[in-house]
């Protein structure tokens, strides 16, 4: 049988006058350990008006380790996952308390390796899933006590001897790349960049165990990275960015009668849309739905199919920029409309989020080194305009504190 959830959408308002919030951002350590560590920090947004806006560093903190990846908001808590790149360690789930912006480690425990992605699931978000790309592996923790962070359970996958048409250079191994809670809370996905799969995981609410069920196929050399799901009245759509293949593979999810999930592929397009062109060594980067459930953007990483204003004002020289593109959810059949193209604020965006009311996007561009936060029309989908930015080094993941 289908799932059925019903799903009731507020009005949306772009942000106020004088409106201020908080983000969290990671960045990478630089090739000099010591002039540029990795960091975990908290950037305070302050907007006036409808497009002038500043964003500034008001703590930073370095105990998360030299390569924070990720992280989890959980009330005053927050989660940052240290990939701990060729070091001797296996990587790290680090917790956080929050207070004012400013943040105090509360634990830190051994993950199974190069921790990529985490999602909280469970009774009482008690639980926490976490995507291993480096040790191509799947562990849990319970997070009830995030000064006493206790593990639960932990998979590792070998790929088969016979594996064929796989991309050589990516795929020598399983890559876990991203931990996806499903709407019900029933189930963890944890798409594989390096088999070409989508794990999926019925989890216990209660006793926060997973029990493996059969994977979502990816067509061989794909590299699935991430994906999303969409709530559409009595209908479920799952999004999955592939970035070998540079393609967006939409889905109808079926929740069976045998309490197992089952996937209608409904959607193939490039991550520039069905009659988009890909440039030629390109990667598709991150994916994400609005609060609305009505629009989907993706990021597209090393094009500089762009160019942007200099940050600098008093530099006239353009600067490349790969995209952002946004695509408009037809509910009844998964098919994507294209809405547009906008610049992403630099090269490498390898994650970006949108604010709680659809109104913002905090794009994180690595290659340059630059958060930039862009003005959006909830009622539209369309970006608009640049309100703030702050270089940060190596700069990897943004999100809003909400």
């Amino acid at each position: 049988m289908r799932y059925r959830v019903s799903h009731a959408v507020g009005a949306l308002a772009l942000p106020s006058l004088s409106s201020a919030t908080l983000l969290y951002v990671t960045s990478y350590t630089g090739t000099d350990p010591s002039a540029v560590p990795g960091a975990l920090t908290t950037l305070n947004l302050t907007i006036s008006g409808y497009s002038a806006g500043s964003l500034q560093s008001i703590a930073t903190s370095t105990e998360c380790g030299a390569y924070p990846s990720w992280l989890t908001l959980v009330g005053s808590n927050l989660y940052c996952l240290d990939e701990a790149w060729n070091a001797p360690a296996n990587g790290s789930l680090v917790s956080f308390q929050i207070t004012d912006g400013k943040l105090s480690l509360l634990d830190k425990v051994t993950t199974i390796g190069g921790p990529v992605s985490s999602v909280v699931y469970g009774a009482d978000g008690h639980g926490l899933a976490v995507a291993d790309y480096g040790a191509s592996g799947f562990n849990t923790f319970n997070i009830a006590n995030p000064t006493h962070i206790v593990p639960i359970q932990a998979s590792v996958w070998d790929l088969p001897q016979d594996q064929k048409d796989r991309n050589s250079a990516r795929q020598k191994s399983p890559h876990p790349h991203q931990a996806i809670l499903d709407p019900t809370g029933q189930f963890v996905l944890v798409p594989d960049l390096g088999f070409d799969r989508v794990h999926v995981f019925a989890v216990d609410r209660n006793n926060l165990k997973y029990t493996e069920q059969y994977p979502l196929l990816i067509n061989p050399g794909s590299g699935p990275r991430h994906g999303v799901f969409v709530v559409a009245g009595t209908k479920i759509l799952f999004y999955v960015i592939a970035e070998l293949s540079n393609q967006i593979l939409g889905y109808d999810v079926l929740y069976m009668a045998d309490g197992t999930l089952g996937f209608e592929q409904v959607w193939t397009s490039s991550t520039h849309g069905l009659n988009g062109t890909v440039p030629a060594g390109a990667t598709g980067g991150e994916i994400a739905v609005s609060p609305d459930n009505k629009f989907l953007i993706v990021s597209s990483r090393n094009e500089s199919s762009l160019s942007i204003n200099n940050w600098d004002t008093t530099n006239s020289a353009k600067l490349p920029s790969d995209p952002l593109i946004t695509f408009k959810i037809d509910f009844e059949t998964g098919a994507l409309g294209p809405v547009q193209t906008f610049a992403a604020g630099g090269l490498i965006p390898r994650h970006f989020s949108i604010n709680k009311d659809g109104t913002l996007v905090a794009s994180a561009a690595q290659q340059d080194g630059r958060v930039a936060i862009i003005s959006r029309d909830p009622a539209s989908g369309v970006l608009k305009e640049y309100v703030a930015n702050i270089a940060i080094a190596n700069v990897n993941f943004a999100i809003f504190a909400e």
